[in-house]
């Protein structure tokens, strides 16, 4: 009996990752505005429209290795990079935004979505074959 197939949990966040990293990079505003790095009715800056595409970027690129990755170490790789940008996240956006608010949102986001790329870790070894001993 074969162990089922899980790596489409790891596959799913990375396109929903992949998803976001591109939205980001043509709609800045979707990550500028949460952030409020710009206030409502502002346009953002050139400097502001590349720090969100240098995102955005990395956001397609971890994405789409994790939906690519063939299963186990390489696709566990894959997962470690996301997470590790996460972090960096938390760090830099928990303690860089110039509002509070924003700077706990930007946390709890990051936080939580790295919490959820690192616990599908568990899911992306390939699937093993069961052998039969009679």
């Amino acid at each position: 009996m074969a162990r089922r197939d899980t790596t489409w949990i790891p596959r799913l966040l990375g396109v929903a990752t992949a998803a976001y990293g591109a939205a980001i990079t043509v709609k800045p505003d979707l990550f500028l505005r949460p952030t409020k790095l710009v206030a409502d009715g502002e346009q953002p800056s050139s400097g502001l429209r590349a720090l969100t595409a240098a995102i955005g970027g990395r956001d397609v690129v971890s994405g789409l290795a994790m939906l690519v990755a063939p299963a186990g170490t390489p696709l566990k790789s894959a997962i470690a990079v996301r997470v590790g940008a996460d972090v960096a996240d938390v760090a830099g956006l928990g303690s860089r935004l110039p509002d509070r608010d924003a700077r706990d949102k930007a946390t709890m986001v990051a936080a939580g979505w790295g919490a959820l790329c690192a616990l599908s870790i568990l899911a992306a070894d390939r699937p093993r074959r069961r052998s039969s001993h009679r």
